[in-house]
Order: structure tokens, then sequence, then C-alpha cells
């Protein structure tokens, strides 16, 4: 091996050949970077409604194929879509917002069928724990963090945090 290949950072000899792009910047001693709880839980529930909203306008299709089925199946087939889609856009307020609507939407669809009101009610309740307890999680490691940092500075402990 040549001495070029010990000291260009990241073409070292353990690096695989294909790396994603977060396995190219990564340095050995680097802190791996905290993940936001609220988008994992919100995101987690939206993804989960969309199959349930899927299945639903299934169900919806089967019982009322004479009367207006194949509208409740796309209209639910387009909510589901739309529930997917959101989940990408939990970071931002337009999204929590979009979230709520389609937890409304989802109580509403007992309209359709009795059994809705259940299903949207143990959604919204688990979207409301999402929105909550996520955030109250990722302050609580905001502060942990920023505790753990100062008590380093204070004890001497060295850290990297490129």
């Amino acid at each position: 091996m040549s001495p070029e290949e010990h000291t260009t950072p990241g073409k070292e000899s353990w690096r695989p050949d294909r790396e994603t792009k977060s396995q190219r910047e990564w340095q050995p001693g680097q802190q791996k970077k905290q993940r936001s709880i609220f988008v994992l839980f919100t995101a987690t529930v939206l993804l989960g409604e969309a199959f349930v909203i899927a299945f639903f306008g299934l169900m919806l299709f089967g019982l009322h194929q004479d009367n207006g089925g194949v509208w409740m199946l796309v209209g639910s087939l387009v909510l589901a879509v739309i529930a997917g889609a959101t989940a990408r856009m939990v970071t931002k307020p337009l999204g929590i917002a979009i979230g709520w609507i389609i937890q409304v939407l989802l109580i509403a669809s007992g309209f359709l069928e009795p059994f809705g009101f259940f299903v949207g009610i143990a959604f919204a309740l688990a979207w409301w724990y999402a929105v909550v307890k996520g955030k109250q999680i990722d302050i609580d490691n905001q502060k942990r963090a920023a505790e753990q940092a100062a008590w380093e500075r204070e004890h001497g402990v060295e850290t990297d945090t490129d």
C-alpha cells in the first residue's frame, strides 16, 4: 500500500468500495448525530395509518360495490398516499397540520362504516401521543446532551465533535 492510501481521508484500506454518503463522511471517533424521536414517532404513525386507510378502502369497496364503492376506494387510496407523503413532511409545521387533518378524516370515516370511529380515535390518540411525547423526549435528549458536554468540559474529557 502506498503512503497516500493511509493519509487520504475516505480512501483508507478498510473502507469498502461502495459506501453511502454518511459512510463516506464518517471519520473514526466521530459522534453519531442524535435522531429526532418526534420525527420517528409521527412518521411511524402516519405510515401505519396509510396502510390501514388503504385496507379500510378495500373493505368499503367490498361492502358498497353497488353504491359508490369505487369512489370510496379511490378516496381512501388517495388519502393513504397523502398520509404516506406527509410522513416525509413531519419536520415542518405544515406536515403536522396535515397529520391532524388526516386524523379528523379518519374519525369521520366512521360515518361510512361505524368501525371507522374506533380506528380513527385509536390513530388520533397515537398521533397525539407521538406529537406530544416525541417533542418532550427530543427536548429531554437535547438537555441531557448539553449536560453531558458541560460535564466533559468540566472534567477535561476530550471529544471529537466534527
